[in-house]
């Protein structure tokens, strides 16, 4: 693990692959550390020509606390983005944004494909925005573009975004396992031992929750990119999961439909998770784009 100052902020990564492969920057999403991108898929990928980059975003992991900015009202924000108000908060998607393309200048790197899970869905989706000449490529996973008229994640999973803090490591992994049981892939098997261990690994690593309430709020207050995304002309893959209960299937078809030529790949039985049985298509589907891009 390596850290770079980018945007501001010192930001630890990682890599995978060869200097010589295409270019591949991986987003993780809300309160997930760089490891969730599993060191075997991102090793398949690398396989597959990419040099791939994982990175902890600001106020997760390794990289910087934004910690100037105190502990937000996330249940609050929550609140008034439901009722369709103003939120306020210390950064935004397009700040993070900015942060991985820090990233990819101090890597020397022109431009990448970016790939993008959940929250860091919508941070590569800013990036296609306000950054078109950096991204080769856009892969938007179980993602969203923000727009507010889409259907809402089920009762049960938007619970697991505001449950109590716990402290301790084993408290830590029992909620890991719970939040994974919640909004995982009904479709494949749930497997827990892979679940403790990220979340023991991740605790370990940093245990920070202060910063997930603030990309939280960052989150809901960036507003919808769905406009901006119809003028987004790179080659685009957006992949979600039918069974989906935190961010409904009809938030990846609304992506999909929003980027002109968006390629869509909707996978039966798939949650808000990455099970590794659906990895092998996942990694066909983002090297078949990026060789074409």
């Amino acid at each position: 693990m390596t850290t770079a100052r980018a945007n501001g902020i010192e930001i630890a990564y990682e890599t995978f692959g060869t200097p010589e492969g295409r270019p591949l920057l991986l987003i993780m999403g809300l309160a997930a550390q760089m490891i969730l991108w599993d060191d075997d898929f991102c090793a398949a990928l690398a396989a597959r020509g990419h040099r791939v980059i994982r990175f902890d975003n600001r106020d997760v992991g390794l990289s910087t606390k934004c910690d100037w900015a105190g502990m937000p009202d996330a249940a609050a924000a929550m609140q008034a983005a439901l009722l369709g108000q103003r939120v306020d908060a210390p950064y935004t998607l397009r700040d993070m944004a900015a942060d991985a393309v820090g990233l990819l200048g101090v890597l020397g790197i022109a431009a990448a494909h970016v790939v993008g899970a959940s929250m860091g869905g919508m941070i590569a989706q800013a990036m296609a925005i306000a950054h078109p000449a950096r991204v080769l490529s856009l892969t938007s996973i179980m993602s969203s573009t923000g727009d507010r008229s889409l259907p809402p994640a089920r009762p049960e999973a938007a619970a697991v975004l505001l449950l109590p803090v716990v402290t301790g490591r084993a408290a830590n992994v029992e909620r890991a396992v719970h939040v994974f049981r919640t909004i995982g892939s009904p479709g494949f098997p749930f497997d827990e031992a892979r679940v403790r261990e990220l979340a023991a690994r991740s605790y370990d690593r940093c245990f920070h929750p202060a910063g997930v309430a603030r990309q939280l709020v960052a989150i809901l207050a960036s507003g919808s990119r769905r406009q901006a995304l119809a003028a987004v002309t790179v080659p685009t893959l957006v992949i979600h999961g039918r069974d989906d209960p935190l961010v409904p299937v009809e938030a990846g078809l609304d992506t999909a439909e929003a980027v002109p030529g968006a390629e869509l790949l909707v996978i039966d039985g798939m949650g808000h998770d990455l099970p590794r049985a659906v990895w092998p298509l996942i990694v066909d589907r983002i090297s078949a784009l990026t060789a074409h891009a």
